[in-house]
């Protein structure tokens, strides 16, 4: 009995100093060390990926923003109204009747937004990232079927050619990641970036 409370206060001694050292190691060395990392081997990345426009960030590659108005690529909806501070999807099922009466209203929505004189756009050729949210709701990325149907709307809008704002899409489409993760994709963002100032 005498032995436990004797060594006792040596063993809380010990576990008092493994807890110092661990929490000067793990809580502020490691956490340096990852954050100098960063800064020198992916600075862009680890900064948030800003965009900047003369000197001010109008925002960042990893986020996505509403635009409004027929002159721009709209993303995907978001159930978070493209706010970053209350990401998230919005928990609504495959079997959810609110679901389908979304995607449904904003299938038919699209396809008039999107039909332009000349090019009409059916409700049954809304590729589905047009009318269903991320699961974080500031996806930056669209289909390039997605983007390719709102080029006509686009074009007229802003009075280019087809030609010019389909080839603008192509130079902001990205490949799979590592050749075979994924899918294509355009980020809204950068490309409505480029065609501002076209």
């Amino acid at each position: 009995m005498n032995d436990v409370f004797s060594t006792a206060p040596r063993q809380l001694l010990a576990g008092l100093r493994m807890f110092a050292v661990l929490t000067v190691i793990l809580g502020g060395i490691f956490p340096l060390v990852i954050w100098g990392v960063g800064q020198v081997a992916f600075s862009n990345a680890a900064n948030g990926s800003q965009i900047e426009r003369d000197g001010q960030v109008v925002g960042s590659k990893l986020l996505a923003q509403e635009f409004d108005g027929p002159q721009w690529f709209h993303a995907r909806p978001s159930a978070s109204d493209y706010d970053t501070t209350a990401t998230g999807g919005s928990n609504l099922g495959p079997f959810s009747d609110k679901l389908v009466a979304q995607i449904e209203e904003r299938r038919a929505r699209i396809a008039a937004e999107d039909s332009v004189p000349g090019n009409p756009v059916a409700p049954a050729e809304v590729p589905a990232d047009a009318v269903t949210a991320s699961f974080s709701g500031v996806d930056p990325y669209i289909s390039p079927a997605y983007a390719r149907q709102q080029v006509a709307r686009v074009a007229q809008a802003r009075n280019l050619s087809a030609e010019r704002v389909t080839a603008l899409v192509g130079e902001h489409t990205q490949g799979r990641q590592l050749g075979y993760l994924g899918q294509e994709r355009v980020n809204v963002v950068t490309l409505n970036l480029a065609l501002s100032s076209k």
